[in-house]
């Protein structure tokens, strides 16, 4: 790090003699390396735990003039040295100079010039020397020593040699990672456990821990100390600088050198440097004290009780550090300054502790405030070259390679809003947030409920809408960086006041066919295109949710529709998946946030039709919902509920239901049926209306001659009975009854929930990865999953799609921990995907999934539950 003074003629040379190393690679140690070699240090190490290192110290003979000289020797094995002597504040004016000899060619040096370290830099303390900058010069055995100062010569000069010990030997080859006992891959372990330090908007990168790279503790019997605001403004970044080269399997012994020297021959508390990184982008802990915590070290004088440090282990005057160099410098300093809500391509303000001149001639005083670069150079607070000339350049650049920076929730619902706030809300959900990173540097954000992703931007929005369930929520802001990298705000919870609830039937009615304009503007609606639709004054009430059957017609492209919450942004969930020449029907409950729904097509073109049939609401008088079956009350193929035979053309059958099977006969307003059309003779449409009323021009399914088609109807009860109409040609009808709306207070309330999606076999999301067999069933959990409660679900609202298909074939949805009955909810043929809404009770928790024969995948959008 080149912590000591830069002076004149002694930089220069200084200067001069890094070359000389990066050129001859001075005691490297990497050559002649066989699979059979052992350590070239202490053989007396423990393979495992703390690495004990020595240091030896030779004194230096005074030779009178201000000169003093180590003669050539022997000396035992050793990989880094430095010269010290008594008194901290002595000052050697002049040069101090050394050269050793390479343990494995038996070749000398050339001279190294060791220049004079700061002695402030960790307080005044008992037992404190003078000392030299240390220099790593690989596996040595032999040294020499020459100073010539030309004046008086401090006292108690020696030659301070370090053994790192055994934990890391020499690679076997050249670029061979002989990781010894440290286990680099892993993330960093504590020595002890600590109260955890301040949450970061930044990842924690991996690190090898003070115990994974060897550190004798016995050496720091003091305890680390911690910045006295408690907060780390800044980070300083430095080099090691008179460095020989090195190999990354060597990085741990540097790191356990450079701890022995700061110790013994500094009289240190600890290593100095808070984080060291290696040319291969390995981190490894400093300082002790916890990677987490605002760690006081020893790096920048003057400037240590408001910032950090990261090291580079090498010489970086005449090159740049390595990509992966400078990648684990960003992933430090993002993390450390994200601790403390600072931007590493930002500024901070510090006060100075000491007076002083730095590198480029700015002169600090002592208790004054200045504005430096969040991420530094030691040059900038010191007089030295630290971090080299051509790593200091570099820092600029760095300085944009970080996350979204400063990234934290402003508001929710308009309330103002910190970290750790507790605010409350109601279904819709309304997230503003701040990031002090520009704009074009940023690719999406993602707004998060309880870890899931629901809801996502561009990198230029700073809002976003969801509808959360009833009760507590951690609320975070995830940015992704156009570079790829992730930060994630602190969290804010919510507490969720949604009231449950009830079902106000309607008589079915036409609001949208862009066919017409009607509802929406004249026209098909286009790749990537979105209509939305106003609801509310349609329901003459405020409704939660609505329910509309939606129909997809004319497609020119296979594609799919979403239909979501107008001022929510949009998730991966479908409700309609459609081929060219095929017109598909589906059952949609959508939540209602600002009185409009939007209906997204994916590709193509295609013309949307949708026709309400009732909305919940939780603001007036309306009906609960009882699970109810699946129960089949109507096949017109066997005669079951009406007379046996298809319903012809302009054909009515009305079915009766109140009084049923169990069905209440009074109090009843709805029924929730899968009604399923098969044996069709031409193109055509069936409609399912109250009885005793007109019908309307809206359809519930649609169907060509040899489709079977299934879709969920929710129709009013009027007189009793529920009316199927068949436009033309005959048709077999099914109907399978789910559930039932009444005025019952013992009856489930309904609560708005997604659209988000729970399971998908292609992908193994909620279930194992893979089609579903003939004959096999998955199983879903769903109670206590993504935000849906633990306990009180009586049943889950699905979307459930059918896909790849390899022959024709149903599936059943049903309780898990039940029976399944002979009701199905989806009906297909081969290479056919087919939607459509389901609605079941939850008895244990999850619910299955039943395919009949062949294989299909399947995917389930949960859109809300009833409790």
């Amino acid at each position: 790090m080149k912590i000591g003074r830069a002076r004149g003629t002694a930089l220069a040379a200084a200067l001069g003699v890094v070359t000389v190393l990066g050129i001859q690679g001075v005691a490297s140690g990497t050559g002649g390396s066989d699979e059979g070699e052992v350590s070239p240090y202490s053989a007396r190490a423990r393979e495992k735990g703390p690495v004990e290192g020595e240091l030896h110290k030779l004194a230096l003979k005074p030779k009178g003039r201000g000169e003093a000289v180590l003669s050539q020797q022997d000396t035992e094995p050793f990989g880094l040295l430095g010269v010290s002597w008594t008194d901290p504040e002595a000052e050697v004016k002049g040069r101090i100079e050394a050269r050793t000899r390479d343990a494995d060619s038996g070749k000398w040096s050339k001279w190294v010039v060791l220049e004079q370290a700061e002695s402030g830099l960790d307080g005044k303390r008992p037992g404190l020397r003078g000392a030299t900058e240390p220099v790593w010069v690989g596996p040595s055995d032999g040294a020499e020593v020459r100073v010539t100062a030309g004046g008086t010569l401090p006292a108690g000069m020696e030659l301070n040699l370090v053994d790192p010990g055994a934990g890391a030997a020499k690679a076997k080859k050249k670029g061979d990672l002989g990781l010894g006992p440290a286990a680099f891959t892993l993330p960093a372990v504590d020595p002890a456990p600590t109260t955890p330090g301040p949450e970061s908007t930044a990842p924690r990168p991996d690190v090898v821990s003070r115990v994974q790279w060897g550190a004798d503790e016995s050496l720091n019997n003091e305890g680390p100390i911690y910045l006295p605001g408690g907060k780390i403004k800044a980070v300083f970044v430095h080099h090691t600088a008179a460095t020989a080269p090195y190999e990354c399997s060597e990085s741990a012994a540097i790191v356990r050198s450079l701890h022995v020297y700061h110790v013994q021959g500094n009289g240190w508390r600890d290593l100095g440097y808070n984080f060291l990184v290696d040319k291969c982008g390995t981190v490894f802990e400093g300082r002790q004290g916890g990677v987490d915590q605002p760690v006081q070290g020893a790096h920048t004088y003057g400037w240590n009780a408001e910032s950090t440090s990261v090291s580079v282990l090498g010489d970086y005057t005449t090159a740049g550090a390595s990509t992966a160099a400078l990648g684990a410098i960003s992933k430090v300093a993002a993390y450390k300054l994200g601790q403390y809500d600072g931007d590493m391509n930002g500024t901070a303000t510090l006060t100075a502790g000491a007076t002083q001149t730095n590198y480029s001639g700015k002169s600090y005083t002592a208790g004054q405030q200045y504005e430096f670069k969040s991420l530094s150079g030691h040059r900038d607070g010191f007089n030295t070259q630290c971090p080299g000339n051509s790593l200091y350049p570099q820092l600029e650049a760095l300085r944009q390679t970080g996350p979204a920076a400063q990234l934290k929730i402003a508001s929710v619902n308009g309330a103002t809003a910190t970290p750790g706030a507790t605010l409350p809300s109601g279904a819709a959900l309304t997230v503003d947030w701040t990031t002090s990173t520009a704009t074009g540097r940023l690719s999406k954000f993602e707004l998060l409920v309880d870890g899931e992703a629901t809801a996502v931007t561009d990198g230029a929005a700073r809002r976003a809408t969801a509808v959360v369930a009833d009760g507590k929520h951690e609320v975070r802001v995830r940015a992704t960086a156009a570079n790829g990298k992730v930060s994630t705000s602190l969290a804010v919870t919510v507490e969720a006041e949604v009231k449950g609830a009830r079902f106000v039937p309607l008589a079915p009615k036409r609001l949208m066919d862009t066919r017409e304009g009607l509802g929406v503007r004249k026209g098909p609606v286009g790749s990537g295109e979105v209509v939305t639709l106003p609801v509310t004054a349609a329901t003459g009430g405020t409704p939660t949710a609505v329910v509309l059957n939606v129909t997809a017609t004319n497609p020119t492209q296979p594609s799919f529709v979403s239909v979501y919450p107008s001022g929510t942004t949009r998730s991966s969930a479908s409700n309609l998946n459609f081929t060219p020449g095929r017109t598909i029907p589906n059952l949609v409950v959508v939540p209602v946030v600002d009185g409009k729904v939007s209906f997204y097509n994916n590709q193509g073109t295609v013309d949307l039709i949708a026709d309400i049939t009732g909305y919940f609401t939780s603001t007036a008088d309306g009906a609960t919902q009882t699970n109810f079956g699946p129960k089949r009350l109507m096949d017109t193929r066997t005669g079951i509920g009406v007379p046996a035979g298809p319903v012809g053309t302009g054909g009515v059958v009305t079915l009766p239901v109140a009084g049923v099977d169990g069905i209440p006969a009074t109090g009843v307003k709805a029924v929730v049926l899968n009604v399923t059309a098969t044996n069709p003779t031409q193109p055509s449409f069936v409609s399912v209306y109250p009885s005793g009323t007109t019908r309307s021009s809206a359809s519930n399914l649609n169907f060509t001659p040899g489709q079977t088609i299934p879709n969920l109807v929710v129709v009013p009860v009027v007189d009793g009975k529920v009316s199927f109409f068949n436009n033309q040609g005959s048709v077999d009808l099914i109907a399978d009854i789910t559930g039932y709306f009444s005025d019952s207070d013992a009856g489930a309330t309904h609560a708005n929930f997604g659209p988000k999606r729970l399971m998908d076999t292609r992908t193994g999301t909620g279930v194992r990865q893979g089609p579903v067999t003939g004959g096999s069933v998955v199983t879903l959990p769903v109670a206590g999953i993504g935000g849906v409660p633990d306990t009180g679900i009586k049943a889950v609202v699905l979307n459930v799609t059918a896909t790849n298909p390899t022959e024709a074939s149903f599936v059943s949805v049903f309780p898990s921990g039940t029976t399944r009955t002979s009701a199905s909810n989806l009906n297909f043929t081969a290479g056919l995907t087919i939607p459509n809404l389901v609605v079941v009770p939850v008895v244990d928790g999850k619910v299955s999934f039943y395919n009949n024969s062949g294989s299909v995948d399947l995917i389930a959008d949960i859109t809300g539950y009833f409790r």
